[in-house]
């Protein structure tokens, strides 16, 4: 066991947290990694638990298995409220505290709603592992419901699923739901099609994958449409609930929405006596405002 007297803590297991633990093997120190779940989540891959392609032990791992041959690090399973920069103490939510020599806070993100958090419960994000099985079970419940729906309008509200967000989460699950509905799900069902199945896929700007060159944009859309899926371009969503979803002037009745538009900060701003906007601009502020203080590492 490396004896050092110093003490790293790392708060965040995901890609950064554990990269950065990696690149440590070896060096004279101590390592905390703290993570308010006790798993590592292969975020690119939730899509298709999302949409039933694969199972939650695919795209998880426990930190202490991934950890286990680290004999330098240990692995606290906590949820992290605030830092006490003078005192060098991160603070946890049940009144603990761990103190550090050298801070690494890597921090996941959230889903932004600009300023409409009101339409979470009607359209939920996709960036854990419990959001990728909230909406795995939606899709599955819409049909279900469809399946024993007499009324020809709340059946067709119930096969459509209706996707804010031209980028890459939305995309990915735009193309994998209307496959799960047009293929592997036909013929499972006798008082529905599910290849009648409406996908939407809805977006602000004048293009999907806005941060991509304009002709994987244009790829993209044509091959999303051949798929089947209807995609929105140019009009912002004004209102979501349990009816349906409002973009321009349009209101799309569907039972399903999911929300992949927007990124939200992590609190690590807010812990480091900065404000967060929505898309992490108060993380970045923090970042620039303390750099070269000893002792201190930020999310990258």
């Amino acid at each position: 066991m490396n004896e050092s007297s110093h003490h790293v803590v790392v708060v965040g297991a995901g890609f950064g947290g554990l990269e950065f633990t990696r690149a440590l093997d070896g060096a004279p120190v101590r390592i905390t990694m703290i993570d308010k779940r006790n798993h590592h989540l292969f975020q690119p891959l939730l899509y298709q638990v999302a949409t039933t392609a694969l199972a939650t032990s695919e795209v998880a791992w426990p930190i202490r298995h991934l950890l286990r041959k680290r004999k330098d690090v240990t692995t606290l399973l906590a949820t992290v409220c605030g830092v006490d920069r003078a005192g060098k103490r991160v603070l946890l939510d049940d009144g603990g505290a761990v103190a550090y020599d050298t801070l690494l806070l890597a921090t996941d993100a959230r889903h932004a709603y600009f300023g409409h958090d009101e339409w979470e419960p009607f359209a939920p994000g996709l960036k854990t592992l419990e959001d990728a099985t909230t909406i795995r079970r939606r899709i599955l419940l819409a049909f279900e419901q469809a399946e024993r729906e007499t009324d020809p309008a709340k059946r067709q509200a119930l096969l459509t699923l209706a996707i804010v967000g031209g980028g890459p989460t939305g995309v990915e699950l735009a193309g994998t739901i209307v496959e799960l509905a047009h293929e592997m799900l036909r013929g499972e069902f006798r008082n529905i099609d599910t290849r009648q199945t409406r996908v939407v896929l809805i977006e602000a700007g004048d293009r999907i994958l806005p941060n991509f060159a304009p002709e994987l944009s244009d790829y993209a859309s044509k091959a999303l449409e051949r798929l089947g899926v209807t995609v929105e371009l140019g009009r912002p969503v004004t209102r979501c609930d349990a009816d349906g979803v409002v973009f321009g002037e349009t209101h799309l009745p569907a039972r399903t929405i999911l929300w992949a538009a927007g990124v939200a900060a992590s609190p690590v701003a807010e812990w480091l006596g900065g404000g967060s906007g929505p898309r992490g601009q108060g993380a970045r502020q923090a970042r620039s405002d303390r750099a070269g203080q000893p002792g201190d590492f930020r999310r990258r």
